[in-house]
């Protein structure tokens, strides 16, 4: 027995360290600055806090990252769940399903270029060199300050690039759960009659609930420290900071390392919270 405990103890204890050294340790000294001024030598207490939840910049940041929340979550999920049941019939699936999920090989930052040249803007009557104006143009539209229009058109206009980027992840994900739902299930359903709005509703979608809630998750963790989008396309102008790109701020625009270590702590808090749930369910569902 003995024995035993020590050989996992070995295998074991390289990655625990490891783990201890790069995740733990910087996760509590970021907890301990936060409590802390800009040059981390005295104390001020709740402070930082205060400051996140009173300054309007940072009230900003929070309104938008709830509306990235939402819109972004219900889009990649709801589209990756469509996309999975539409394509799971056509014989160009696998073709499809890559050309979704290439985005994903982009890096946030080249995305987030390309995002930027499609919507940009010059004014009517100069030639359009952004796609998406140019379209609009072409449908006797006028062109429009797609990033600076506040302020819902231009954070949406952020969101539907991470929605591109990330839609394709999704559907990887629900394709294969969908794939792996029982066949004989559905083909008894449409012999007693259902039709397919029936069988998806009652067979198909409640089988794909743990998936779904795994994505979901995935996915509110991703938007808390969505970053490499804003700060390519906008730096937060224009009223579309969100908090993992003030915190980039605060830490080197404004060289304020107590504050910046607060918004890390909020983004933490707020992702422990959702993981914390989502095991609780995970467990509940376990013990049935």
């Amino acid at each position: 027995m003995r024995g035993e405990k020590a050989w996992s103890a070995l295998f074991v204890g390289p990655a625990v360290l490891l783990v201890s050294f790069y995740l733990v340790l910087p996760t509590l000294y970021t907890v301990y600055l936060s409590f802390f001024d800009r040059n981390s030598q005295s104390f001020v207490g709740l402070d930082n806090f205060r400051y996140l939840f009173t300054n309007a910049a940072v009230q900003a940041a929070f309104r938008n990252n709830l509306l990235w929340l939402v819109v972004f979550t219900a889009g990649t999920v709801l589209l990756g769940l469509l996309l999975a049941v539409l394509l799971d019939r056509v014989r160009y699936e696998a073709v499809a399903k890559s050309i979704i999920f290439l985005p994903m090989a982009i890096s946030f930052a080249g995305a987030g270029v390309i995002w930027r040249f499609m919507y940009a803007y010059r004014p009517e009557g100069a030639e359009q060199i952004g796609l998406l104006n140019q379209i609009v143009v072409w449908l006797g539209g006028t062109p429009r300050a797609w990033l600076i229009e506040q302020p819902w058109v231009n954070n949406l206009a952020l969101i539907a690039a991470g929605v591109w980027i990330w839609t394709g992840f999704c559907l990887v994900i629900i394709s294969a759960a969908y794939k792996g739902i029982p066949k004989d299930m559905m083909e008894a359903a449409r012999v007693d009659g259902a039709n397919e709005l029936q069988v998806f509703r009652h067979i198909s979608l409640p089988s794909l609930y743990p998936t779904l809630a795994v994505i979901t998750t995935t996915m509110i963790i991703n938007v808390m420290k969505i970053f490499d989008i804003v700060y390519v396309m906008t730096n937060g102008q224009f009223g579309t900071e969100v908090l993992a790109n003030r915190m980039y701020k605060e830490m080197f625009q404004f060289r304020h390392f107590g504050r910046a270590s607060a918004v890390a702590v909020v983004l933490l808090a707020v992702a422990a919270v959702v993981m914390v749930i989502n095991i609780r369910r995970f467990r509940e569902e376990e013990g049935r």
